[in-house]
């Protein structure tokens, strides 16, 4: 799950984490009521979205080409660009030529920046401990510099038996270039900064820029947290800043029928049960020249009527042109996923080819129930003949 920046900062705040004074303003009046407590003589006005590159993006209409962040030094200026920001869509790299609404703005006290700094803390799969992310390139998206120059970044895992000790912080710290006050400053940030990672079940953190201020402090310009899904039973309190505006509807409305669906940019949908298989799926449809519309797998104990909920999920998407349906039954059985997609079928009107694949757990049985709907379903053999029905149906319509 993701957060907005401002929420982001309330959070680490609390555990110690510095960030600048701030507040979040749904309207013009709140805007300026904020930049006024706040005081003078710089405010940072943000849009807030779920994405990055906010401020090197652009409104929609184009409003004189100012982005979605701006730096302005007069209560008038906080004003006029919370106007061009609330209601308008804002399109970055990160959210496509689609972007995304501004619903609300941070006002942010200015500071005095020195030095722009990297720092971001994430889950790594490969070594299965949290990995430190550190580069004196800041304000600067990690992966253009992974690219440009990867000497530059410093990565440290952490063993999850000691967790984050000082001279770790402390070894970043000298290896970022930091000196005298600034490294016992960053080694207390960094330090805050892992406790609110392990204590809040976070998977990604990143404070990109990280800055030195002229006055040698060290704070986090910028916030960026993502939450492991799975632990937010243990965080209600995060659960709430759940913002489903920011959600894409098809991937919410699949989260309430336990269901687990990703949106992605081809033309075949895919409903499948267990994750491996959905990945094995999604590759041999692009083995056949096709790209799937998504990976949506329905578990291992769905229902009928979360069959039909998936299928119509998965035409949801204006952009699928035919679907594959690939179930091996062990504890979902085979005439349950058949009675499901009949279902859906028929409430939906479908008008784009379906191909079903049925194997295992009463397997004929399903295969009766598709033949005697007297529905236009293709039966495939196995996953291989599967694909290559789908995917020159589709190419045939």
């Amino acid at each position: 799950m993701n957060i907005h920046e401002y929420q982001a900062k309330k959070l680490l705040a609390k555990f110690g984490v510095t960030v600048p004074r701030g507040g979040v303003a749904y309207t013009s009046p709140e805007a300026v009521t904020i930049a006024k407590e706040l005081g003078g003589p710089v405010w940072v006005v943000k849009s807030q979205i779920h994405a990055g590159g906010r401020g090197a993006g652009h409104f929609a209409d184009n409003l004189d080409g100012k982005g979605g962040v701006r730096v302005v030094r007069s209560v008038d200026d906080v004003k006029d660009s919370v106007r061009e920001m609330l209601g308008h869509v804002l399109v970055t790299k990160q959210t496509g030529l689609v972007g995304k609404e501004v619903k609300r703005v941070y006002i942010e006290e200015g500071c005095e920046i020195a030095r722009e700094l990297y720092l971001s803390m994430l889950v790594d799969r490969a070594s299965s401990r949290v990995t430190i992310m550190a580069s004196t390139e800041g304000g600067t998206e990690i992966e253009e510099v992974a690219e440009a120059t990867p000497e530059k970044i410093l990565k440290l895992s952490v063993d999850p038996a000691t967790g984050m000790l000082p001279f770790h912080a402390r070894r970043l710290a000298f290896s970022l270039g930091l000196k005298g006050k600034q490294i016992g400053t960053a080694t207390k940030f960094m330090l805050s900064l892992y406790d609110a990672f392990i204590k809040l079940d976070a998977s990604m953190m990143e404070i990109n820029p990280l800055v030195v201020t002229n006055e040698d402090d060290i704070l986090a310009l910028d916030a960026k947290m993502n939450f492991d899904d799975n632990a937010l039973f243990r965080h209600k309190d995060i659960e709430e800043l759940r913002d489903e505006d920011e959600e894409d509807p098809a991937e919410l409305e699949a989260a309430r029928h336990e269901l687990n669906y990703i949106k992605l940019d081809g033309n075949i949908g895919c409903m499948v049960n267990g994750a491996g298989l959905a990945m094995s799926t999604m590759d041999i449809i692009k083995l056949y020249g096709g790209e799937p519309a998504n990976f949506l797998d329905v578990g291992g104990g769905a229902t009928k009527e979360r069959v039909a909920t998936a299928f119509k999920i998965i035409l949801s998407d204006a952009n699928v042109e035919g679907i594959l349906v690939n179930i091996f039954g062990g504890i979902m059985r085979c005439d349950v996923i058949a009675e499901g997609v009949v279902t859906a079928v028929r409430e939906v009107s479908l008008n784009v080819p379906l191909v079903v694949r049925l194997e295992g757990t009463n397997v004929s049985l399903g295969k009766k129930i598709l033949d005697a709907s007297g529905l236009d379903i293709v039966s495939a053999d196995d996953l291989a003949d599967a694909a290559e029905k789908i995917v020159r149906a589709v190419k045939e319509t």
